[in-house]
């Protein structure tokens, strides 16, 4: 048995969870709404204020489902109430990002401004060599900084280009001069 994948998902007050036969979910909550079509074959019920995932055998497909599946729904019931939030950090000389509107520009060193525009659904803030990406959707929030951060990422000798607020680097030392 799935150890992520048998525990029960606790349903918060103010979120309404929706389940076709089809493992069609939608789960609306405070602060929107999401929907999502899981694997076909798993157990999908809503019991009182639990979602329980079950699977009908413990064939190799199904093994590897149950847990992912858990995890996806508990990720869409935490997204319509708390919300996803990830940041980014720019270090560098002359490197930085404004936003106007819907619009982030980065200035990242190389001979024009890279202009990126947030997706449906996510929102970006900048406070001076932050990026702060936030959203109801975890698997849209981390792709979209991932493709920020893939601009410039960081390189091992200064460390210069954009990271991950948590991220450490791994510095190389340079090179040295003959004597």
């Amino acid at each position: 048995m799935s150890r992520i994948g048998k525990q029960p998902i606790d349903i918060p007050t103010g979120v309404e969870i929706k389940i076709d036969e089809s493992n069609f979910i939608s789960v609306k909550g405070p602060k929107g709404i999401l929907e999502r079509k899981l694997a076909d074959g798993l157990k999908i019920e809503q019991v009182d204020n639990k979602i329980i995932v079950s699977r009908p055998n413990d064939l190799k497909k199904f093994r590897a489902l149950h847990g992912l599946t858990r995890t996806l729904i508990n990720n869409m019931v935490i997204g319509v109430t708390q919300g996803f939030s990830k940041i980014l950090e720019i270090n560098g000389v002359g490197y930085r990002a404004a936003k106007s509107g819907n619009k982030l520009t980065l200035t990242l060193g190389y001979s024009h401004p890279v202009i990126m525009f947030d997706p449906e659904g996510l929102s970006t803030c900048v406070d001076q060599n932050k990026i702060t990406v936030s959203g109801l959707d975890k698997e849209k929030v981390g792709q979209y900084v991932a493709d920020i951060r893939s601009k410039r990422a960081p390189e091992p000798y200064k460390g210069k280009g954009i990271k991950y607020l948590d991220e450490r680097i791994r510095r190389k030392v340079g090179k040295t001069g003959k004597k």
